[in-house]
């Protein structure tokens, strides 16, 4: 199965924890979720301003989290493609972003030499 239908180079792929979807970031400034199984597109995540550098699922699958080189870090809601937050404070690009093995925090690594950590839930405080 190929899927297709980004506009720029991929930079980066992820599985949902249930293998039932795919995220995917890239160069044309968007994130996608893909059916894995049909390969269909289900959501497009467009609110980034710059190559969308790295994506990753929560562990439960009901959030994403990119990173991008507008510097950001965003938190979707994975059902409805909605940005939950945009997350502010890196210099220059965000290269990595993960979730913790719980999920009640988020980590990103930027081009300007940071790691930063973010609580989950005090973003909904």
């Amino acid at each position: 199965m190929e899927l297709k239908g980004h506009g720029g180079p991929v930079w980066s792929v992820a599985f949902s924890p249930d293998g039932k979807r795919i995220v995917s970031g890239s160069e044309d400034n968007i994130a996608r979720v893909w059916d894995a199984t049909s390969g269909a597109q289900l959501q497009l995540l467009e609110d980034h301003r710059d190559f969308v550098k790295s994506v990753a699922f929560s562990p439960d699958g009901k959030q994403i989290v990119s990173g991008s080189d507008d510097k950001t870090v965003r938190l979707w809601d994975s059902a409805s493609g909605k940005v939950l937050r945009e997350l502010q404070g890196h210099t220059d690009w965000v290269s990595s972003v993960a979730f913790s093995r719980d999920g009640k925090q988020i980590v990103s690594g930027s081009d300007d030499k940071t790691v930063r950590v973010w609580n989950v839930h005090s973003l909904y405080a």
